[in-house]
């Protein structure tokens, strides 16, 4: 069964693959699926951006889709950037430059109080138009300075467990990161979603 991910990073689409295929989807980029689509994200909330990008992909194919919001959000800056995260400091700065503009904004909080967490939201349409929602939580600390290279986004300045997510490995991150949360929740939702629809054992060819 097809599932078409509201994104086309490569990354994203592979990581997405590897653990879906196994379900019984083929997964498509959006690219891939025919379909070029740009959908603003005006919600306030990371679940309500998900469910906008794959509703409005669910609505042009009517196929299963997967969306995700994430962020950043900083304990001291009343959970800024938020949903604003991609965008944060304006439209035109790059990872470095929205990383710099945090920790200037963070300057006077002292250590111990500098306390953030990755978010992420990943919202699934079937094709039956269900929607299931998961949610992953990574808690750690943003740092005086950029540390590491292995990463991007605000990789570089979120300290978990005594390093970077720009010093620690790509396998290490996959396993603790906000992504791997949810897309672990997601599973297990989509694992018991697909036994009511199709009966245990999964898909099956004569549904209707």
């Amino acid at each position: 069964m097809e599932l078409v991910i509201a994104s086309n990073n490569e990354g994203k689409i592979e990581e997405f693959r590897r653990l879906l295929s196994p379900l019984g989807y083929e997964v498509m980029s959006q690219s891939e699926a025919g379909i070029e689509l740009f959908v603003d994200e005006t919600a306030f909330t990371f679940e309500e951006n998900a469910e906008l990008k794959a509703r409005a992909i669910f609505d042009r194919l009517g196929c299963c889709v997967l969306a995700d919001d994430s962020g950043i959000c900083v304990d001291s800056l009343d959970g800024d950037p938020g949903v604003y995260s991609a965008r944060y400091g304006g439209p035109f700065l790059d990872d470095n430059g929205r990383n710099q503009i945090l920790l200037r904004n963070m300057r006077d909080i002292p250590e111990g109080e500098r306390g953030a967490e990755f978010v992420c939201v990943l919202h699934f349409i079937s094709e039956f138009g269900d929607d299931i929602e998961a949610k992953g939580v990574c808690r750690g600390e943003i740092t005086f300075e950029p540390r590491g290279v292995n990463g991007f986004g605000y990789d570089p300045i979120f300290l978990y467990e005594g390093k970077t997510f720009a010093e620690h490995t790509a396998e290490f991150k996959n396993k603790v990161s906000h992504r791997a949360k949810a897309l672990e929740i997601l599973l297990e939702k989509i694992k018991k979603y697909n036994e009511i629809a199709y009966g245990e054992g999964g898909f099956k060819n004569d549904h209707n």
